[in-house]
């Protein structure tokens, strides 16, 4: 059965991925709106074969379009303004900012860790953070096992996190995104400062992980680093759990996993990293060892595409979970 789809933020750099990736898994579209700002307006945008019209955003843009699924990413405040007016108009947003994400009322979900939780929407699903989605896969895979009692996250978040002006600041020295060069230098701040010294995207983070792994008692602390990559985040991730465990069972854990490919031959010097990982739907996990300084303690390194797995292959896989229902 085929349906209506609507792209909200269909030009910026997850929106043109979201069609990227609805072509290669062969959604059934039937008729497809694309919305943006009022700069795109009039845009012509290829969609397997056909041409679209960008439209601009507005208050009656899903009304008497049928719409059933709608893929916003548009940034929190056009979230907040025009995706219940989506819902009231019939469709399931799947909703890529953050806007969402820690309302009880709606699901955040990665599919493959916690689908059922889809059937709870009341018109809206939270696509998490791009650096939660890649670390939740591991993590699920031990909680399951051996049960976390506490995470570390250190990240290495790439310049298209930051969209097309990220990417610029990278590519020609502009100074659009961050207030500082990117180039041959590693900035330890990723959104506004919270006043506990946090940063908004450590602490999405810390409480997307709990929510997604449906655990409030895992103790969770992250610093989120901005470096000169362009597309892949990398992460290493410290993990205490509560249980022992063999190095080779974690490791047959994860490579068993859905989602994640293991990459872990340290003898060939073989392990995850942006370069390889960017362009890929999975996640990449490798240098999985043993951490001595606790009792039960684990170090893993994992890399994702960020606009991909991070955004919207997640969110294709979400709303194909949806049709499912």
């Amino acid at each position: 059965m085929k349906v209506n789809v609507a792209v909200v933020g269909a030009t910026g750099l997850v929106g043109s991925m979201m069609l990227k990736v609805l072509s290669e898994e062969n959604f059934p579209v039937d008729n497809l709106f694309l919305f943006s700002s009022k700069k795109s307006d009039g845009e012509k945008i290829n969609y397997c074969g056909k041409e679209y019209i960008v439209e601009e955003l507005k208050e009656d843009s899903f009304l008497e379009k049928n719409i059933k699924i709608a893929l916003f990413a548009a940034g929190g405040s056009v979230s907040e303004k025009f995706a219940p007016l989506a819902v009231k108009a019939g469709a399931t947003v799947i909703d890529n900012s953050s806007f969402f994400r820690m309302d009880k009322d709606v699901p955040l979900v990665v599919p493959e860790i916690n689908p059922e939780d889809i059937k709870n929407n009341k018109g809206i699903i939270a696509n998490p953070n791009c650096s939660t989605i890649q670390s939740v896969l591991p993590l699920k895979a031990i909680h399951d096992k051996y049960k976390i009692k506490r995470v570390i996250f250190s990240t290495y978040q790439s310049v298209s996190g930051s969209g097309l002006k990220g990417i610029s600041d990278l590519e020609n020295g502009t100074l659009l995104a961050y207030k500082y060069p990117i180039i041959n230098n590693c900035i330890p701040q990723i959104d506004v400062f919270l006043e506990n010294g946090y940063t908004k995207e450590e602490m999405k983070m810390i409480n997307e992980t709990k929510k997604i792994l449906h655990d409030d008692s895992i103790l969770v602390t992250a610093t989120t680093v901005r470096v000169p990559v362009k597309y892949s985040h990398s992460i290493s991730i410290n993990v205490e759990v509560e249980k022992p465990f063999e190095i080779s069972d974690v490791k047959k854990a994860i490579s068993e996993y859905p989602g994640m490919v293991l990459q872990d031959d340290i003898a060939n010097e073989i392990y995850p990293m942006a370069i390889n990982s960017a362009g890929k739907n999975e996640v990449f996990v490798g240098r999985i060892r043993r951490d001595f300084t606790v009792e039960n303690g684990i170090n893993l390194w994992c890399c994702a595409d960020n606009i991909r797995k991070g955004a919207a292959t997640n969110a294709v896989q979400i709303a194909k979970k949806v049709l499912e229902d």
